[in-house]
């Protein structure tokens, strides 16, 4: 029997790391299928109204932050538009919704109610959002490469971010180190399907993404603050005057007694941050924890656990993997 997600409530706002695999984790995904990804996730979340912070297209899974807001009344005018932006002005529901707001007949110029149901319900719901991402990728996936079956290995694993700096400038570094930890490049810039790359090219839906990290609204100053946060570098962005250590480095550094900064530690997997449920400061993920509480045992009394071996003292994850983060 599966757990129920972990889940902010819906009036709340929240931030997801989301991870989904292939089937049996086969690099079934091309250059090709990864700027289909890329377009459909910033096309999908315009509509759903959730914010894409950053995200890493890689051969065999994907991964997301993405902040889903309090919820909002929405116009009429603002579904349709939404709508028209994803199903293009000749979809089926947006042509009717457009011409029941222009009669004003019977309807007296509102769009119809089930249409609005319709629209709304696909909207503010993280589990939602990616069940329509993954799905309409899986078709277009299946109607170009002549299969069928399916695409995705199982759900998506997904983890509650505090929508903190600390919490959230560790995770999208994370996922937008990925390339860099498998080996495609050194410099996550020249990983063009990732948020930090998009960004730095002048995809304005990223830029602010990452900007909301650093609660700032200067971009050359937020692009700067995050490749000090991947490169350790300081200094003009763009250019990084310190090389990082390869993973074998790394591990002898551990393996010495050795300290190694945070930087250095997110090119390395670490679980916490893709199987810790909930990740925030000890405040955040005990709130969690008692928000769910019947789905622990009773003879546990809080939920914030540590994450052992890493310089995050202010983190806390809500599943204890019992294991160090690095090794």
């Amino acid at each position: 029997m599966r757990l129920a997600r972990i889940k902010a409530g819906q009036l709340e706002g929240a931030v997801y790391h989301c991870i989904s695999r292939t089937v049996g984790g086969q690099k079934l995904l091309d250059d090709a299928c990864k700027e289909r990804m890329a377009s459909l996730l910033i096309s999908l979340a315009g509509f759903c109204g959730l914010e894409v912070i950053t995200y890493c297209m890689m051969g065999n899974h994907f991964h997301l932050l993405v902040r889903v807001p309090k919820a909002m009344p929405l116009s009429d005018e603002e579904l349709l538009r939404r709508a028209e932006g994803f199903y293009g002005k000749q979809g089926v529901m947006v042509v009717l919704a457009r011409d029941a707001m222009k009669s004003g007949g019977k309807g007296g110029g509102k769009m119809p109610l089930y249409i609005r149901q319709t629209l709304l319900g696909r909207m503010g719901d993280v589990s939602v959002f990616m069940k329509e991402f993954k799905q309409r990728f899986s078709r277009w996936y299946n109607r170009r490469t002549e299969r069928f079956g399916t695409l995705w290995a199982e759900r998506f694993k997904s983890v509650l971010v505090e929508d903190s700096p600390e919490a959230l400038r560790t995770v999208a570094a994370y996922i937008d180190l990925n390339p860099v930890r498998a080996g495609l490049v050194s410099d996550p810039k020249d990983y063009r399907f990732c948020g930090y790359a998009a960004a730095l090219v002048g995809r304005r839906e990223l830029q602010r993404g990452l900007m909301s990290v650093f609660f700032q609204a200067n971009w050359a100053r937020v692009s700067a603050l995050y490749r000090e946060a991947m490169f350790l570098q300081a200094g003009i962005s763009g250019h990084s005057s310190k090389n990082a250590l390869d993973r074998e480095s790394i591990l002898a550094v551990l393996r010495q007694g050795g300290q190694l900064s945070e930087a250095e530690i997110l090119r390395l997997r670490v679980r916490h941050l893709t199987d810790g449920v909930a990740l925030g400061s000890k405040e955040f993920v005990d709130s969690v924890f008692f928000r769910y509480r019947s789905l622990f045992g009773p003879r546990r009394k809080d939920g914030a656990r540590p994450i052992r071996g890493a310089p995050w003292s202010r983190l806390s994850t809500l599943r204890d993997l019992r294991v160090n983060a690095i090794g």
